[in-house]
């Protein structure tokens, strides 16, 4: 490299702002409360910081019209939050697009965050930049940290398409068990009837 270069380097360098150099062990989960000035939605993973996209309609929308009919079908007690981290590990604090949280959970205006072991379920809803992370890290990640239930939906010819999973104690691991085109009809984790055609139209 030049020495012009190294200059340039350093001059482009000095503009960003501290965030964008981490520490040698990575960032932890707190340290998304005290990092000045981070963007919208910034997610910890693996000790890194993840930054999302502007939504595109599809993915809002799904994620309102969903959020309201869990919350009819929820049992008292339980509580959904949309667009909250949820702290899986020292180095892991993704935000789901939407969690539901168990009666037990502790709940107060100051939170940040919630501990996996308040979290009953969380739906990730695939977006083009979220892919990966969306059907395989995230999922590996929520399955570790004990979430018993997960729904990853993605988009297909339009409409939303729901695939179901729930965990399995012997392994750790997620299990299939559903892939819900026009209909979500489940008994767990607890009664859901949903007509899955309503949730996006244009």
């Amino acid at each position: 490299m030049t020495a012009e270069a190294v200059i340039l380097k350093m001059e482009s360098s000095s503009s960003l702002p501290d965030w964008a150099f981490p520490p040698p062990q990575g960032y932890v989960a707190e340290d998304l409360d005290h990092i000045p000035d981070l963007p919208a939605h910034t997610e910890l993973i693996d000790g890194s910081l993840v930054f999302v996209s502007p939504q595109r309609d599809f993915h809002h929308t799904v994620i309102f019209q969903l959020h309201l009919h869990l919350r009819e079908a929820a049992p008292e007690g339980y509580r959904l939050r949309q667009e909250m981290s949820v702290k899986l590990g020292p180095r892991q604090r993704p935000e789901p697009d939407l969690i539901v949280l168990g009666p037990n959970a502790v709940i107060q205006q100051d939170v940040t965050y919630f501990d996996a072991k308040d979290v009953l379920l969380a739906v990730e809803v695939v977006s083009p930049d979220s892919v990966v992370r969306d059907r395989k890290r995230k999922p590996t990640l929520y399955a570790e940290a004990g979430i018993p239930h997960f729904w990853r939906i993605e988009e297909v010819s339009g409409l939303p398409v729901v695939y179901v999973y729930e965990i399995d104690p012997a392994t750790n691991s997620y299990a299939n068990t559903g892939i819900h085109h026009d209909r979500l009809k489940l008994t767990a984790p607890f009664d859901i009837d949903i007509d899955l055609t309503t949730l996006y139209t244009t």
